[in-house]
């Protein structure tokens, strides 16, 4: 049962707002709830055409240039996973975004989508 508690506990960082903190989940912890079938919302905030190159499987597609346009596209009844091909204070600026429109449950991958493709976790790709 402790195994599990170490999963589902979330690691907090600052937002670079001083009252801000954000959830962040290491990608080794991400995959292994997506392994496990735990629900997630995930949210790719990389633009649209790398999107469709590759992507986290099952992942959303809501650049980080749309997101105050569009985030009512991200259910607020499930955990929704921020992640993008940048510095974790852009990705945590976005989740401070959706907290200040309500958003409770909303974390980001410690690590970028680069580190998640070094380490040859899998990928959806659009077939050619």
């Amino acid at each position: 049962m402790v195994s599990w508690l170490a999963i589902f506990l979330p690691v907090t960082t600052p937002a670079g707002h001083e009252e801000d903190w954000i959830d962040t989940i290491p990608a080794d912890r991400l995959k292994r709830l997506l392994d496990s079938g735990v629900k997630l919302f995930l949210v790719d905030l990389r633009p649209a055409k790398e999107f469709q190159q590759n992507r986290l499987p099952g992942a959303h597609s809501i650049p980080s240039t749309e997101l105050a346009s569009r985030f009512t596209e991200i259910p607020k009844t499930v955990r929704a996973v921020l992640y993008c091909a940048c510095q974790k204070h852009e990705s945590g600026n976005k989740a401070v975004f959706l907290r200040s429109k309500g958003y409770r449950n909303i974390s980001i991958m410690q690590e970028d989508y680069a580190e998640w493709l070094k380490r040859g976790y899998p990928v959806e790709t659009n077939p050619q």
